[in-house]
């Protein structure tokens, strides 16, 4: 099975990413997994990207678990 990942994500202070949503799709899987802020932030320009980080439904902490059970076995990933 082939994967396609698509990350939106916002650049820190001293270049530090932090992933907001990770969206995964292939023939028969469609999904978007919206993460909580990993500490507290003030809004971050809701009205120019869309990201709101009081929108999330996954605790940041679990972000690498997450993504690691989600591509387990899919031999291409892109």
């Amino acid at each position: 099975m082939k994967v396609a990942i698509g990350v939106e994500y916002l650049k820190r202070h001293q270049n530090e990413t932090v992933v907001k949503e990770l969206s995964l799709a292939a023939a028969n899987l469609s999904v978007t997994l919206r993460f909580e802020s990993p500490y507290d932030m003030m809004p971050y320009a809701w009205d120019e990207n869309g990201l709101n980080w009081d929108y999330g439904h996954i605790s940041y902490h679990k972000l690498f678990t997450v993504v690691s059970e989600a591509v387990a076995g899919i031999a291409h990933i892109y």
